[in-house]
């Protein structure tokens, strides 16, 4: 079996609901999920998500190559980039071809990729993370009871610009998730929005109310001494890594002694999510990863010996995706369909890409011209 060609196709999840983070929030309830199927000599086709723009720098090294090879035709993707580097667009384009590649390999064991990742378990652990910033109290409070409904006693909270509204938020979603456990866990997302001093100061303000699990991204994604300097002056955990794009970013974060829950993205693939799980784990620490549609990664979180819970953003699938997969217990059951169990079906896509315009492309992954730089958090502060 060889690797052939590639489609590549943009179809939208409908959120029925706002989301955004501190840096700002998406104009429609619509947002864009990129798919890429790879085509085999041997009819197989395999399934891979996320944004993948810059394919054809990496595509070569897995044409006319036997998929099985999965581990191998990776580091043939990161040697193909060595000199012009693999980070941003290059590693979602790496990502989506592993996933793809990964897809390929179970499926031509006729088996589900956790099984063939060696998991003995289909279940695994999650938390509920609804992309909230935007909505009010009573939306908020609605959208957590669905996953309150379907067992979850933890659940992560966006904020990080307003102190009181951020207290009144948490103690809500406290309150849904009590009725599955008498001690919810909690979790808070600045996403990058603070520099040291000012996450130092607000979660500790945050922890005079709300005992947090986590408190995530308080600073930037690079900062090893200012994740060090918050972890030592918050109780709360200090998670980061889902904007890492390789081994080598994670090293001087470990080595400063400055993370306590690794993070791993959906979107970089189930190659890097094992290694990264393995350094974490030599280093006796929680992986768990953060979501993208398909929860692609479960596979491989079943079958690691250190992960923690697995972030679950949504509960239904995007437009022309069935994904072999449940919700409930408080966290994803894998099912049996072969490879990640995600099927496409191309012919809704493209009319319902016909039928809509685009999902905007402008959102909550642009960075505000003040962040970090603020000297009271306010909901209303200028960006």
């Amino acid at each position: 079996m060889k690797v052939t060609g590639y489609r590549s196709l943009t179809t939208e999840h409908d959120w029925g609901r706002s989301t955004g983070d501190a840096n700002g929030v998406l104009p429609g309830p619509r947002t864009d999920v990129h798919v890429l199927i790879l085509e085999t000599d041997a009819g197989l086709e395999g399934v891979g998500l996320g944004a993948h723009g810059e394919l054809e720098r990496v595509f070569g090294a897995v044409e006319g190559q036997d998929p099985r090879g999965v581990t191998a035709l990776y580091d043939r993707m990161l040697d193909r980039v060595f000199k012009t580097g693999h980070t941003g667009a290059t590693f979602g384009a790496i990502g989506a071809i592993d996933m793809a590649l990964w897809d390929l390999k179970a499926k031509a064991a006729g088996e589900p990729l956790w099984r063939t990742l060696g998991a003995l378990d289909r279940f695994v652990p999650g938390y509920a993370s609804g992309l909230d910033i935007a909505l009010d109290d009573d939306a908020l409070v609605r959208l957590y009871q669905q996953f309150a409904d379907r067992g979850f006693t933890a659940g992560k909270l966006k904020g990080g610009r307003d102190l009181p509204h951020d207290l009144r938020r948490l103690q809500a979603l406290r309150d849904v998730l009590g009725r599955n456990s008498s001690q919810p866990a909690l979790m808070f997302d600045a996403n990058e929005c603070w520099n040291r001093t000012q996450a130092v100061r607000y979660v500790s303000a945050l922890e005079r109310v709300i005992d947090l699990t986590w408190v995530e991204e308080p600073v930037r994604r690079w900062d090893a001494a200012g994740l060090a300097a918050v972890r030592q002056g918050v109780r709360a955990a200090v998670a980061t890594g889902e904007n890492l794009t390789g081994l080598e970013q994670y090293r001087p974060l470990l080595d400063a002694d400055a993370i306590d829950i690794v993070q791993v993205g959906n979107v970089w693939g189930i190659t890097h999510f094992l290694r990264v799980a393995t350094l974490a784990h030599s280093r006796d620490l929680p992986v768990s990863p953060v979501a993208y549609h398909g929860n692609p990664v479960a596979h491989a979180a079943a079958a690691v010996p250190n992960h923690l819970a697995f972030e679950v953003q949504a509960l239904t699938s995007p437009i022309g995706l069935t994904v072999d997969q449940q919700y409930r217990d408080g966290g994803i059951v894998l099912g049996d369909e072969p490879g990640l169990g995600i099927r496409v079906d191309e012919s809704l896509i493209r009319a319902a890409r016909a039928a809509d315009a685009p999902a905007a492309a402008a959102g909550p992954h642009v960075r505000p011209r003040r962040a970090g730089l603020r000297l009271v958090p306010d909901a209303a502060a200028s960006s």
